[in-house]
């Protein structure tokens, strides 16, 4: 197998910027326009990986390239043209914000990391981005998914990213992965606080709706933990918030296909409780670090619609957390556990390093 080509490397010399330790933060992605040819590429990324849609190969590609391509680019990309911003995608400017955020954080408690984002689909890319930590002179990477948590869909399908970067690579960073984070402390507390930042602007609701991303639900028959992650996160946060199990409800959103999905269903059960005469609601969702497609156009907008045509009342969607001060210390309390052991909290040792090329030099490595 081929390998990618390599930056130029000259045995004993010091890191480029100073900084050996990197930290990879992977999102889902996003196209690179609201508009069909766009969304076309970034769907036929997506879809086509076996992490996502587990259907037999030759049985999907004729299903996504003989119908899917071909109707729902133009659909999505309505979509996604109600929620563009003047920046672009909100899941890539929160995402990028948040690495940037993230550095800053770990810079001000005395670690000299460098932080970069990725998109698993989509740009930047992971390869290109462990490719750009190499030319910067990173050679420990620590790959945090915004995912806090776990799927084989979602978190293992940005492991896979890095292995197939790997296995194209000669000089192969140190890696660490972060698998889950659902029932971290400091997470469950930065969406305690979100909720009751919201609560204290606009009064609290008479139920709170958490919505998930959805999975196909044979997923948690062949052993995904995510279905019984989310509920740990949404019991952990009631708890935090001091609401009773009749004071809030877990839904899953985004169902795609005609296969059974997680249950229950968000929309519908949203429609269920105003038929009942559930008059306010308040939803956030927790799975989303950053808000995007499925939570400004499918929670903010589709599913209010359904809840007030319905005959509710007031339905009150709670941003995620974006750029929440709570969650960049999260995210860094995450990143310092994940990063013990590493050196990341001193310069390079430059007489280490000289005696290290000498003794390359000595071995026969070329200068």
């Amino acid at each position: 197998m081929p390998f990618s080509a390599e930056p130029a490397y000259t045995h004993g010399s010091a890191p480029a910027r100073g900084a050996r330790t990197g930290v990879l933060y992977c999102n889902l992605g996003t196209p690179d326009a609201p508009t069909a040819p766009a969304l076309r590429a970034y769907l036929a990324e997506f879809l086509s990986d076996q992490r996502v849609v587990e259907i037999p190969r030759p049985i999907w590609w004729l299903i996504l390239h003989g119908i899917i391509l071909r109707i729902r680019p133009k659909k999505s990309a309505a979509k996604y043209a109600s929620i563009w911003t003047p920046q672009g995608s909100p899941l890539r400017v929160w995402t990028e914000k948040q690495s940037v955020l993230l550095g800053q954080v770990l810079a001000e408690r005395g670690h000299q990391v460098e932080v970069r984002y990725a998109m698993r689909y989509g740009s930047p890319s992971i390869a290109s981005q462990l490719e750009e930590f190499k030319r910067a002179g990173v050679d420990r990477v620590l790959v945090l998914p915004a995912y806090p948590q776990y799927s084989a869909t979602t978190t293992a399908s940005v492991f896979d990213a890095v292995f197939a970067w790997s296995q194209k690579a000669r000089r192969l960073h140190e890696l660490r992965f972060v698998n889950h984070y659902h029932d971290d402390a400091a997470y469950i507390e930065a969406l305690a606080t979100s909720v009751r930042a919201h609560w204290k602007a606009q009064g609290q609701a008479e139920h709170l709706v958490m919505s998930f991303h959805g999975v196909p639900a044979r997923t948690l028959e062949l052993g995904d933990p995510y279905h019984c992650e989310c509920y740990k996160t949404a019991r952990l946060l009631a708890q935090s918030l001091g609401l009773s199990k009749d004071r809030y409800t877990v839904t899953f959103q985004s169902r795609f296909g005609k296969a059974k999905w997680l249950e229950p269903y968000t929309e519908p059960t949203l429609v269920a409780m105003a038929k009942a005469g559930t008059r306010s609601v308040d939803v956030i969702c927790p799975g989303f670090t950053a808000d995007c497609l499925e939570t400004l156009e499918e929670i903010e907008d589709e599913a209010r619609e359904a809840f007030l045509e319905a005959g509710g009342q007031e339905f009150h969607y709670i941003p995620c957390l974006n750029d929440q001060v709570a969650w960049i210390e999260a995210l860094a309390d995450v990143s310092e556990q994940h990063l013990a052991g590493w050196a990341t909290m001193q310069g390079p040792d430059l007489q280490a390093l000289a005696r290290s090329r000498d003794e390359a030099l000595a071995l026969g490595a070329a200068r």
